[in-house]
């Protein structure tokens, strides 16, 4: 079953292949989640920062977000546009395989993995999938 949409955009850049990476967030859902429903909102830095500051208690733009739901519902992802586009271009990849990147990230999240208290098992565990995914080098491992 496909849930209907996955993503949705607050701009929908013109040269982004939305069909395609509507059709990657379907196999995170289904390899990743599960089957378990999530969405992602793609956005501005200043939704961005407005969510981290009332979640997180943190008052800046940040890249993604991940808001854990209650079963059988995943949760809710948060994309900033800008920021995507910025991490791309510096580690020399296309913008599509950078949102793939925070999609990705984003799902480990709603799974209850969390880079900052697990002792590295999302880390391992983003890598796993950046591989088997074709994905460039990930969050996690960047922040090394």
């Amino acid at each position: 079953m496909k849930s209907d949409p996955l993503i949705t955009y607050r701009r929908k850049p013109a040269t982004l292949d939305a069909e395609a990476l509507g059709t990657f967030a379907e196999d995170l859902r289904v390899r990743v989640a599960k089957r378990a429903e999530f969405h992602c909102l793609i956005t501005n830095d200043a939704e961005l920062q407005s969510l981290n500051a009332q979640f997180r208690n943190k008052d800046y733009p940040t890249d993604v977000l991940s808001f854990p739901g209650a079963a059988p519902y995943l949760g809710d992802i948060a994309i900033s546009l800008r920021r995507a586009r910025a991490q791309a271009k510096e580690f020399g990849h296309s913008l599509e395989d950078e949102l793939r990147i925070l999609l990705l990230h984003g799902v480990l999240h709603l799974t209850g993995l969390d880079h900052e208290t697990d002792n590295g098992e999302m880390a391992r565990a983003e890598q796993r999938w950046r591989k088997k995914l074709g994905l460039p080098t990930s969050l996690t491992e960047r922040a090394k």
